[in-house]
């Protein structure tokens, strides 16, 4: 089953001719610290792409210089698989299950078709190493040697993981917090000895340019501010987005701080929902989330499944398959004058982002401070108990 969804992908990304445009983008950030060229000063493929990572990023890119792109392409689309794979076993350590090989090979041939896993393969993105990265830390034991070093790391990658510094911090693990802080200040300073002029360019000028990312308002941005731009037909919404992005992040963290069970001894599994909820609202309130940085709903999926609420997992994953964003009009700038009823469409990963965050509200009002574990109702084995069930599948977008 695995072979056939990967063999299926390879030949469509062949029939689509798949530039994994960002794949190019590091390349190039590569290409630039071996040259010493200006890396925040070239744009690449035909959509003109900059680079917007920190130095450090592209510091680590500098080995996929050394690679000829067709291979270079390959050699990602098998590790991206890989990865993949890896962060599914994450996910069911997250929900308190484990993952037999079978069924983790079958998991992940129905995950590929995720829209948000199928656009990091198909960019050559780098989405699933960094979600890899901070799971892997936060589901290991408490006390765990060195943990905090690799979210850290992750942070310094591509910034939007330092949020869960400050779940650490709010959830009284000091320690943990303390140590991605460092790791984070860490990778900062290696981009600012190696690189110092780039340093200084992206951390007082290049990193408050939202818009060399993209345009905010394009169907591609599933953040608030990508809703919110494209409710009120702005391209530049300000104080529409700003305001409710503020509270979001309040509200969000605050709730993921409240299912974190204090009282009891912490292990990923009762921390899932305090992990999911940080990275939901760090989605949400980040000015541009594009489609594909929304893996998260990997271990969402799975946690959903773990606790047999089947038929959320099946809407859920329904709504990261269907695709509906790239149905509506959205060419040019039609993404800013769409009518009210392909809203919905148009933005449904914000819109159910939202909509988890209001049902953990719901469920810590009723149970007074934690989230309900809901088990099946039905007694399996324990073996059958620990295992976690694929996501559904989907077909893929044309």
């Amino acid at each position: 089953m695995l072979t056939a969804s990967l063999c299926s992908f390879a030949a469509l990304c062949i029939l689509l001719r798949a530039p994994m445009a960002d794949l190019l983008v590091y390349r190039a950030e590569g290409e630039a610290v071996v040259h010493g060229g200006d890396l925040y000063g070239f744009t690449v493929t035909e959509w003109r792409l900059p680079a917007t990572y920190p130095p450090f990023a592209a510091v680590l890119f500098v080995p996929t210089t050394w690679i000829p792109v067709p291979a270079l392409k390959a050699v990602f689309l098998a590790g991206n698989a890989l990865l993949l794979a890896w962060l599914i076993a994450l996910s069911a350590r997250l929900a308190g299950r484990t993952a037999p090989l079978p069924l983790l090979c079958a998991a992940t041939a129905l995950a590929l078709w995720l829209e948000p896993v199928f656009q990091t393969l198909l960019f050559g993105q780098v989405n699933l190493a960094i979600t890899g990265l901070v799971l892997w830390d936060l589901t290991r034991p408490p006390g765990a040697r060195a943990k905090g070093l690799a979210l850290g790391i992750a942070a310094g990658v591509k910034l939007t993981p330092a949020i869960f510094i400050a779940y650490l911090f709010l959830t009284a693990r000091r320690k943990e917090a303390a140590t991605a802080t460092a790791s984070f200040a860490g990778t900062a300073l290696l981009g600012a000895l190696l690189l110092p002029a780039a340093t200084a360019d992206f951390w007082t000028r290049r990193l408050f340019e939202t818009g060399r990312v993209g345009k905010a308002w394009i169907i591609d941005n599933q953040s608030l501010q990508g809703l919110a731009a494209r409710v009120t037909g702005t391209a530049a919404p300000g104080l529409v987005w700003a305001l409710p992005a503020a509270a979001t992040a309040v509200t969000g963290l605050w709730l993921a701080t409240r299912t974190c069970r204090a009282r009891a001894p912490r292990t990923p599994r009762s921390d899932r929902w305090g992990i999911l909820l940080t990275a939901f609202t760090a989605l949400l309130v980040c000015p541009i989330s594009w489609s594909h940085h929304w893996v998260w709903c990997v271990p969402l999926l799975a946690v959903l499944l773990a606790e047999g609420r089947t038929l959320l997992a099946a809407a859920a994953a329904l709504v990261f398959t269907a695709r509906t964003m790239w149905l509506v009009p959205h060419q040019g700038d039609l993404d800013l004058h769409l009518p009210w009823w392909q809203q919905t469409w148009a933005s449904p990963y914000p819109l159910l982002g939202l909509a988890l965050l209001a049902c953990a509200a719901l469920a810590l009002r009723r149970r007074g401070g934690t989230l309900p574990e809901r088990r099946s109702g039905t007694a399996l084995p324990e073996a059958s108990r620990r295992t976690l069930s694929p996501p559904p599948a989907a077909r893929p977008r044309p």
